[in-house]
């Protein structure tokens, strides 16, 4: 069966980055015991962060502040515009599936 998380070759762009040997082989044996490989571990976290689900979005807060990524004011601007933007999406009903079927819709009724 086809891992639906893989993207079509011609949409496939390469992500990679250094760690330590350590690192690499507990991250391993974490993925082993959960059943997941890098694959599709790094691609779930990417889709949380994109979709700013509120636990990514959490852990990436704490870490951009123990390591000192932005200052407090900057992180707590951050967190009210995706707030904002959160419910703005809600208000207008404006998640992609709906964008998408506004553009089919002008699609169907204009001639471009």
């Amino acid at each position: 069966m086809r891992d639906p998380s893989v993207p079509d070759m011609k949409e496939r762009k390469k992500l990679m980055f250094y760690d330590t040997e350590k690192r690499q082989a507990d991250l391993r044996v974490r993925l082993k015991f959960d059943g997941l490989n890098q694959a599709q571990f790094f691609r779930a976290f990417i889709t949380g962060y994109l979709e700013k689900d509120e636990r990514v979005i959490e852990y990436i807060n704490d870490f951009k502040k123990i390591c000192g990524v932005h200052n407090e004011k900057k992180r707590s601007e951050t967190q009210k515009l995706i707030k904002k933007g959160k419910g703005m999406e809600s208000e207008f009903a404006l998640n992609d599936n709906e964008i998408e079927n506004i553009f089919d819709i002008l699609e169907e009724h204009t001639e471009l």
